[in-house]
């Protein structure tokens, strides 16, 4: 059974990721907004969703423990698999706006996030923890954040300044419904391959631990993945990025932020190293973004090896 949930899973996975991106582009096109702007809004918010959900669960359960290494695992696969993966596919052409700007908030986020986090180095605390005080603070970054966007959709920065066509992909309606319900068909999907794949990892012998490390890990990415990866072969590249940008930015600011508010985080002390893996990560992807405004195929692979590395390490740690 839990073979036919996966096939099932993944099916939906990339049908619902196609007709999300199709619908999504249309609307954008219909507006005369720039995909860029899409994939830092309602794509990266969409394919986030399923952590945001249950981050925010787990905090109302009482188990906010499990949100920072949501999210800081969730962003490492984000920027190394699901980067990596789509460069290699199609390179990746980064404007300049989302060098000089979108990247620098996402490595700023994640910054604040460890700062937040370090009680016992900064303020001589008994224990580090993300206070709701601190969550707040996440959530004013993530209100500048949006209006920031907002700004953007304001001044209309696309660089292809064309006509709005209102007859482009069908009706309003149909752009609407292809949208929800690709996103709906991604977040189920996403939920049976992650179940489904887990099962099957158990019953191979495979431990609990391993499996959350490696399956759980990237199924929960698996929503970016197919979305970015859907984006760059429709040959809209900045869709893709803005999708991984605006997801990490997403991740951290609102998921943190409203988790937090919700119930304090306490923050393992081994987390600290995958923060800052995080971190390092987003600066070479800044790093990547600036040469020729292009994440090519070399750089891609980079990121995968970066990424199977770091597997590698976490799965000795642990």
């Amino acid at each position: 059974m839990e073979y036919i949930l996966l096939i099932v899973g993944f099916v939906l996975l990339i049908k619902g990721a196609d007709y999300f991106v199709e619908g999504a582009s249309n609307i954008a096109v219909k507006l005369n907004v720039s995909p860029l702007l899409v994939g830092l809004t309602i794509v990266a918010m969409g394919t986030s969703s399923p952590e945001a959900t249950v981050a925010i669960l787990a905090a109302i359960d009482g188990s906010s423990g499990v949100v920072l290494g949501n999210v800081i695992g969730s962003n490492i696969v984000n920027i190394t698999v699901v980067v990596g993966l789509t460069a290699l596919i199609a390179p990746l052409t980064v404007q300049s706006e989302t060098v000089r700007k979108e990247i620098p908030f996402a490595l700023l986020a994640a910054i604040v996030m460890m700062i937040l986090m370090v009680d016992v180095a900064l303020q001589s605390g008994g224990e580090n923890i993300i206070t709701r005080g601190d969550g707040l603070i996440i959530l004013l970054f993530f209100a500048v954040f949006l209006y920031y966007v907002f700004e953007m959709a304001r001044k209309n920065r696309s660089n292809n300044v064309e006509e709005v066509n209102t007859d482009v992909g069908e009706s309003w309606l149909k752009n609407i419904l292809f949208t929800i319900g690709g996103l709906v068909a991604i977040i189920i999907g996403g939920e049976m391959v992650v179940s489904s794949a887990t099962e099957i990892a158990l019953a191979l012998g495979m431990s609990e631990a391993l499996v959350g490390l490696t399956i759980v890990a990237v199924g929960t990415s698996l929503p970016e993945i197919m979305t970015s990866v859907t984006a760059a072969m429709k040959g809209k590249g900045d869709m893709a990025i803005g999708n991984v940008v605006g997801s990490n930015i997403f991740n951290i600011l609102f998921v943190t932020g409203t988790a937090a508010t919700v119930a304090p985080i306490a923050a393992e002390s081994k987390l600290f190293f995958d923060g800052w893996v995080m971190v390092a990560l987003t600066v070479l992807l800044l790093i990547f973004s600036r040469t020729h405004f292009k994440i090519g195929r070399k750089e891609g692979a980079v990121l995968l090896v970066a990424y199977v590395a770091y597997l590698i390490y976490i799965i000795i740690r642990n």
